[in-house]
């Protein structure tokens, strides 16, 4: 398997989402135990390296109130970091994938019985990390003659 590099934003996303979920169960939905515990490890390092920046403590402040307007800046100090700590960003960088790979996945199937000529569309929306819904459209074109 190969290992994807996470930017700074997807790192501090997963280091601070319990703080932006909308609850502690619905996050337990979406990942594994031991990954919400390497979410805690991950939030923790991230503030032990930030912590001497009044205004990076501040915007993690923030984050854990439930500002995610703020994780924008909390990943731009951490973005800095990570350039200047090539070591510290492989460390978080494994722990991101980590976390990563203790994701909860929807297996579950789907079944439409269609009858009489009848026409059904289904869609699964993957949207633990905001995933993307497309929706199926059928258009009739009729012609007529002037």
């Amino acid at each position: 398997m190969a290992l994807v590099i996470l930017s700074a934003t997807e790192i501090a996303t997963l280091a601070f989402k319990k703080f932006l979920e909308s609850g502690a169960g619905e996050l337990a939905k979406h990942f594994t135990a031991a990954a919400i515990a390497k979410m805690d490890k991950l939030r923790k390092m991230v503030w032990d390296k930030l912590r001497n920046n009044p205004k990076a403590e501040n915007a993690l402040t923030l984050v854990e109130k439930g500002s995610s307007s703020d994780l924008e800046r909390v990943a731009d100090y951490l973005k800095v970091v990570m350039n200047e700590q090539p070591e510290f960003a492989k460390e978080i960088q494994a722990i991101a994938q980590e976390i990563n790979s203790g994701k909860i996945h929807d297996n579950s199937s789907n079944t439409m019985n269609i009858n009489d000529n009848g026409k059904g569309l289904q869609n699964n929306i993957d949207n633990i990390e905001g995933g993307t819904n497309y929706v199926a459209q059928e258009m009739h074109i009729h012609q007529g003659s002037d």
